[in-house]
């Protein structure tokens, strides 16, 4: 899935810097505030794409004494630092752009709209090639459901990349519609009320990208469809009587920790216990590659009383 993740990385970063050096320049010419707002959004998503090829280059780090289960999670911390940015930097300085307009507006000519149209109408085709290939790669790994596979996913860059290229696209019609306003009324207040709700909405899709990247960076388990099977494994041995206390946590997209505990007959012969256990861990890792790490023991386990 890393390798995933870097295509729609590379994506979104060339496309981000293309628009904002044409955003930056509209803005310099017009003046306007939402555009303005919309350069810095996406230089902060070109820094953003540049943070997350960090945490995955850094996540693929051996394990060593110190982490002994590897850097996988590194992704994930790199991805909470991005969804900071957007709030922080994003949705801040976008909000205060808008009411430093507000209290200030500024009159612009009928060239300068031509400049907003142009920009704005560019960046949402470069934008929309960004969320294709971002999209194509997420659906690769998730062909079912769009917010649920979010909500599902393990992989933190890939799905910070998609919530982006979204804000990023709903944020530009924002400023689009600002623009046209501006110029149909004869309002520049409709060129700062566009700044504001590009920073409520960069804002919003933070605090979204926080909540799903702090479950994962505690620690969130395996879906229950990578769960399931287990117990089709355990199952076909005879020798087992129960087995139960399954516990797994992700250490990166493609990484899981994996323990259970399972209980044998009496008369099973402690060679055979540990040809079984063996057998079974290779079973799971095959089925399952992302169970990288695997921990069976062997204890004493009552089964569950029926209500």
């Amino acid at each position: 899935m890393a390798g995933n993740s870097k295509v729609a990385i590379y994506g979104a970063i060339g496309a981000n810097l293309a628009i904002s050096i044409m955003k930056f320049v509209a803005s310099f010419f017009t003046g306007s505030s939402a555009m303005l707002s919309e350069g810095i959004h996406s230089m902060i998503d070109t820094c953003n794409g540049v943070l997350l090829l960090f945490g995955i280059k850094r996540s693929q780090r051996e394990p060593d004494d110190k982490h002994p289960f590897g850097y996988g999670k590194e992704v994930y911390f790199w991805s909470f630092v991005v969804a900071i940015m957007i709030f922080a930097l994003g949705g801040g300085i976008a909000i205060y752009e808008g009411i430093q307009h507000l209290m200030h507006p500024v009159e612009h000519g009928e060239s300068n709209v031509l400049w907003n149209y142009g920009v704005l109408i560019g960046a949402i085709f470069a934008e929309s090639i960004s969320f294709y290939l971002a999209f194509r790669e997420f659906r690769k790994a998730n062909p079912k459901g769009f917010i649920s596979s979010i909500r599902a996913s393990k992989d933190a860059a890939t799905f910070a990349v998609m919530i982006e290229d979204t804000a990023a696209l709903i944020g530009l019609v924002i400023a689009l519609l600002g623009v046209m306003l501006a110029q149909m009324t004869g309002d520049a207040m409709w060129d700062g009320l566009a700044s504001i709700a590009i920073g409520v909405l960069l804002a919003g899709v933070a605090v979204f990208l926080a909540i799903e990247t702090k479950g994962l960076l505690v620690g969130e388990s395996a879906v229950p469809e990578d769960l399931a099977v287990i117990s089709d494994i355990v199952d076909d041995y005879k020798e087992v009587k129960h087995f139960g206390n399954v516990r797994s946590m992700h250490l990166g997209p493609d990484e899981v920790l994996l323990t259970l505990d399972v209980n044998f007959y009496d008369d099973t012969l402690a060679g055979r216990i540990e040809e079984i256990i063996n057998e079974m861990k290779d079973r799971l890792k095959t089925a399952n590659p992302r169970f990288t790490r695997i921990y069976l023991e062997t204890i004493d386990i009552q089964p569950e009383k029926e209500n």
